[in-house]
């Protein structure tokens, strides 16, 4: 049974209403045991089961981009199934959390909470459905991406590939809002102006043949070009910089070192990073 089980509820008396034997107790712990090791673990079944998550992550993406040229029953009822997938991952990432508090600080928590929110209300929300594409950055912070980048032997590209998908968030992020709130239209001429306009907007190459009308729009085009060139210099310092891997120092704790490190930087502490040699 898991260590970290909430503690049994106690009557007035001092008594516990449940035995630690109570078999309901045992098999909600059991349970709770289960989750904890699938969602979390690095075993190949959890390793299985986290890419299956990856995949509703991915249809919730797709499903972001061809939104727009769907308009019939289908759409609604692969929106509530995905709705429901989501919502049950909520549920189930927060009954296995050390703590309530720690679930609702976490950021892709809110994330979850806004994207289920578009999928549930469509009609009343559909001006923020631009806001599912926070999924890409959600995926990056998932358990199954970081067993990837094992997988491949791409840790000394993390950074660069984090970078890379913080890039492409901030453009579907920009192009669905511009979409939304400026284009909006049956078919893909509306979304690809958007698209168009925001990767020019972005690299603050700025043609200048599609613009956004009224105060609204060059407010939305500063912003887009600031957070663009942020990071656009975010990803050339990752390329540009020693690689770096994540490798937790035993003694201090620092995470981030250089891929042939022998030494801690901090404590000098002896590493042993996992290297499969040239």
């Amino acid at each position: 049974m898991c260590a970290d089980l909430p503690a049994r509820p106690k009557a007035t008396d001092g008594r516990y209403f449940w035995s630690h034997e109570n078999s309901i107790w045992r098999s909600i712990g059991a349970l709770r045991c289960r989750l904890r090791s699938l969602y979390l673990g690095a075993s190949p079944r959890a390793v299985r089961f986290q890419c299956v998550l990856g995949l509703i992550d991915l249809s919730i993406i797709f499903f972001f981009i061809v939104g727009p040229y769907i308009s019939n029953p289908s759409y609604m009822l692969f929106d509530y199934i995905l709705a429901v997938l989501l919502a049950l991952d909520l549920i189930i990432r927060a009954s296995i959390s050390s703590t309530v508090r720690a679930w609702i600080v976490r950021p892709t928590t809110w994330v979850d909470v806004l994207v289920l929110s578009t999928l549930l209300f469509p009609e009343t929300f559909s001006s923020f459905a631009f806001l599912r594409a926070f999924r890409i950055w959600s995926l990056s912070q998932s358990n199954v991406f970081k067993l990837m980048i094992y997988h491949f032997g791409l840790n000394a590209r993390e950074d660069v590939i984090r970078a890379c998908i913080n890039l492409l968030t901030l453009l579907f992020l920009t192009t669905g809002f511009v979409y939304t709130t400026f284009f909006y239209q049956t078919g893909a001429g509306g979304f690809i102006n958007a698209l168009y306009f925001t990767v020019a907007t972005v690299t603050t190459t700025g043609f200048g043949d599609i613009t956004l009308p009224g105060t609204l729009g060059k407010l939305t085009s500063i912003v887009a070009m600031i957070l663009g060139v942020s990071l656009f210099v975010r990803l050339a310092q990752a390329v540009v910089r020693p690689s770096k891997v994540s490798f937790s120092c035993d003694e201090c704790g620092l995470l981030r070192h250089d891929a042939d490190a022998v030494h801690c930087k901090a404590c000098g502490q002896v590493l042993n990073i996992p290297d499969e040699g040239s």
